[in-house]
C-alpha cells in the first residue's frame, strides 16, 4: 500500500469516526470535502470501496461476512463505474489542454488587431470588434497608403476557432507585405485571393471589403469579395446608401477579378463597413432588417463615431438578450470638416 493510499485512508477513517460518533453536519460537511481530496488525488471509485473497507475491517472486526461479501459485488458494480470515470478525466484533461490553447489562440489574435485607429484630423473613426466566443473569425486592418491616403479592410473567415485565428494572421502579413503601389483596392484583392487560393483549405474562405480613403479628394475607392454590403450616409439628402461591391469570397476561384467602385464623401457624411454578424442579429427572433438597422445608426449619429459603434453594438447585445449568434464588427468613418 503507497504512502498516499495510507494517508488517505488515515483520514478517511477519522471522518467515519467523527460522523458515527455525532451523527452531526460536521461529518458531512468533512466528507464532502474529503471527496474533492479523492478527485484531485484521482482515487477511483474501486479503489475508494476499498479503502472504505479497510476502515470498517479497523473499526468493526466482528462485521458479519455476508456483509463483508457484499463490499466484492460493490466493488465489481464500482469497477466498471470507475473505467467510465476514468475515461472522463482523461477527456477532462484533454478539454482543458484545449481551453489553454484557445486562450493562447484568441490572445494572439488580439495582438493582430490594430491597437487603435488613425488620426486623421478631418475624419472621425470609430471601431468596435466582439467576437461571438473566445474567438473571432472576424478581422479588421487600417494601411497607411502615404500622407493623403489611408486603406480600411474588413474581412469575415468563414470558420471558426484555431483555423481561423492561423487564418487570421496570414492575411495580416499578407497584407503587410503588399508593395504601396498595389494599395488599390481592386489589385490588392487579386493578390489576398492568390495568396489565400494556396494556402488554405478548400472548406475555408475569406469574405473582405477594402476601401482607400484620399483624404485630398475625399473619394472614397472600394472593392468587395463576397462581404456584406455596407452604408454610406448622405448628410445634405438625409438618406443612407447601400455600399455594395461585387466580387467572389477569396479563395474559391484561383482567377478571381474584382470591380472598384468610388463614392465622394461631403462633410457630414459617414461610411459604415460591418460584419455580417451585425445584420444577422436576432431581434425579436428574426434577422435585423437594413432598414431598422439605419434606424438605429441615426440614433447614434450625432455622436462621436466611436460613440455610435458602441451604441448601435450595447442595442443590439440587449435586444438578443446578450448572446451574440455571431462575431460583430462595426467601423464608422465620419467627414468631419
Amino acid at each position: 500500500m503507497s504512502d498516499k493510499t495510507i494517508n488517505i485512508e488515515q483520514r478517511y477513517k477519522k471522518i467515519v469516526e467523527t460522523f458515527l460518533d455525532n451523527k452531526s453536519e460536521l461529518g458531512l460537511y468533512q466528507a464532502q470535502q474529503f471527496s474533492k481530496l479523492l478527485l484531485a488525488d484521482q482515487v477511483s471509485p474501486e479503489e475508494f470501496i476499498d479503502i472504505h473497507r479497510a476502515v470498517l475491517d479497523d473499526l468493526f472486526p466482528s462485521i458479519p461476512d455476508e456483509v463483508q461479501d457484499s463490499f466484492d459485488l460493490l466493488l465489481e458494480v464500482m469497477m466498471s463505474y470507475g473505467l467510465v470515470y476514468r475515461e472522463h478525466q482523461i477527456l477532462k484533461h484533454r478539454q482543458q489542454e484545449l481551453e489553454s490553447e484557445i486562450e493562447v489562440a484568441a490572445s494572439m489574435q488580439q495582438t493582430l488587431l490594430p491597437k487603435g485607429v488613425p488620426d486623421i484630423s478631418q475624419l472621425d473613426i470609430g471601431v468596435i470588434s466582439i467576437p461571438a466566443k473566445k474567438m473571432s473569425g472576424d478581422y479588421y486592418h487600417f494601411v497607411q497608403g502615404g500622407e493623403n491616403t489611408i486603406g480600411i479592410a474588413i474581412a469575415d473567415i468563414i470558420g471558426k476557432g484555431i483555423p481561423a485565428a492561423l487564418c487570421m494572421s496570414m492575411i495580416k502579413y499578407a497584407m503587410d507585405g503588399l508593395p504601396k503601389r498595389r494599395l488599390n483596392p481592386a489589385p490588392l484583392l487579386e493578390s489576398l485571393n492568390h495568396v489565400v487560393e494556396q494556402n488554405v483549405d478548400d472548406s475555408m474562405f475569406i469574405t473582405m471589403m477594402y476601401g482607400e480613403y484620399n483624404t485630398t479628394t475625399n473619394r472614397f475607392q472600394y472593392a468587395g469579395a463576397g462581404h456584406e454590403p455596407g452604408f454610406v450616409y448622405r448628410a445634405k439628402e438625409d438618406i443612407f446608401e447601400d455600399l455594395y461591391a461585387k466580387g467572389l469570397a477569396l479563395g474559391i476561384s484561383k482567377v478571381n477579378k474584382f470591380k472598384e467602385y468610388h463614392r465622394e464623401i461631403e462633410v457630414g457624411d459617414f461610411i459604415v463597413l460591418l460584419s455580417d454578424g451585425v445584420t444577422e442579429s436576432v431581434v425579436n427572433n428574426e434577422f435585423i432588417e437594413r432598414e431598422e438597422l439605419t434606424r438605429l445608426m441615426r440614433g447614434y449619429m450625432n455622436g462621436s463615431a466611436q460613440e455610435m459603434v458602441d451604441g448601435i453594438y450595447t442595442e443590439l447585445e440587449k435586444a438578443q438578450d446578450f448572446n451574440l449568434r455571431d462575431d460583430f464588427t462595426l467601423i464608422v468613418i465620419k467627414r468631419m470638416v
